[in-house]
């Protein structure tokens, strides 16, 4: 079943779960806390984060 979690991106509601159950999830949760989504770009940098490289 489908349950809430926080986004990983923006700390706002957004659900994991089979996907069957997210209606029933909204409905607990305010809309101004639910998080819209976000642009894949945001997404690919949280999984696969650049690196950065200093000189000593």
């Amino acid at each position: 079943m489908c349950h809430a979690v926080g986004c990983r991106t923006c700390g706002k509601v957004t659900w994991a779960g089979c996907g069957a159950h997210v209606d029933q999830v909204r409905a607990l949760v305010p809309e101004e806390q639910w998080c819209a989504g976000h642009p894949r770009e945001s997404l690919r940098r949280l999984w696969h984060p650049r690196r950065t490289w200093q000189s000593q």
